[in-house]
């Protein structure tokens, strides 16, 4: 460790004051940029409804433009909405740049040998976030909005407000975000020395029943769409043990060295 890791606590709360202001800057840069293109954003975001919405007009025989999907109730709701939209995106567009300070702020606790992982963590990091989202929005939404569209008939139409959809579906494409990103977080507590893969390995069956728990909490209420969200999970976990298996002899020969030079 070198000296920045000695600093007081007031100036480690002044280098994270420094750091959110970086990354707040990023984000309402990405956010004003978002909303230059906020009709384009919405009609992918309803790409998945439309076309479920297209299925089951077929299926029930109703010839409603099923074109006009989202609805505002107040005079005010869709500009609120295109806002929020926008800053959602802002942050999509902003996570190499928040990654970028997570690390850099947390860099100063690390070994000197282990700060060169820092930009490949910042460019997986990004990636497995951004796969995490594709992931979700091309595999389980669409199946998402078939399950809640079934119940449209002749007498049930769907009037769904702009507000609510641009919520479900950003809470929902977050949460795979952030789910693909267990096997660098596995990475990070391995590193800390919190864990390593004979405790993952161990508690392996508790891993699976909190994925699934997880999965049922995240995604709609059909088993279709749990399992696709609990079966990469799954996979995710065993590959954090291969990571935490790695690393975990890689930083115990590294500390071994330091302590012998010493």
């Amino acid at each position: 460790m070198t000296e920045e890791a000695k600093m007081p606590f007031t100036a480690h709360l002044e280098e994270l004051r420094r750091r959110l202001i970086y990354c707040f800057i990023a984000i309402a840069v990405g956010g004003i940029v978002s909303y230059f293109f906020k009709e384009r954003i919405i009609k992918i975001l309803t790409s998945p409804l439309i076309e479920a919405l297209k299925a089951q007009s077929g299926k029930t025989g109703n010839k409603t433009d099923v074109l006009q999907t989202l609805i505002f109730t107040g005079p005010h709701e869709a500009f609120v909405a295109y806002i929020k939209l926008a800053f959602i995106c802002g942050m999509v567009l902003a996570i190499p740049v928040i990654l970028y300070h997570l690390w850099r702020f947390i860099a100063p606790g690390l070994y000197t040998h282990e700060r060169k992982y820092l930009f490949p963590i910042i460019c997986l990091s990004t990636i497995f976030f951004l796969l995490g989202i594709l992931f979700g929005y091309f595999v389980v939404l669409p199946f998402g909005m078939k399950f809640f569209v079934s119940f449209t008939s002749s007498e049930l139409m769907p009037l769904i407000r702009m507000k609510e959809y641009i919520s479900f579906t950003s809470k929902f494409l977050f949460a795979f975000g952030i789910v693909f990103e267990l096997p660098l977080f596995s990475l990070f507590l391995t590193k800390l020395g919190i864990i390593n893969a004979k405790m993952l390995r161990t508690y392996r069956k508790y891993a699976i029943l909190v994925i699934f728990i997880l999965a049922a909490i995240l995604t709609p209420p059909d088993v279709l769409t749990q399992i696709m969200m609990a079966g990469p999970l799954i996979v995710l976990y065993e590959v954090s043990i291969i990571i935490s298996q790695i690393f975990g002899k890689k930083k115990k020969e590294a500390v071994e060295e330091e302590l012998e030079s010493t």
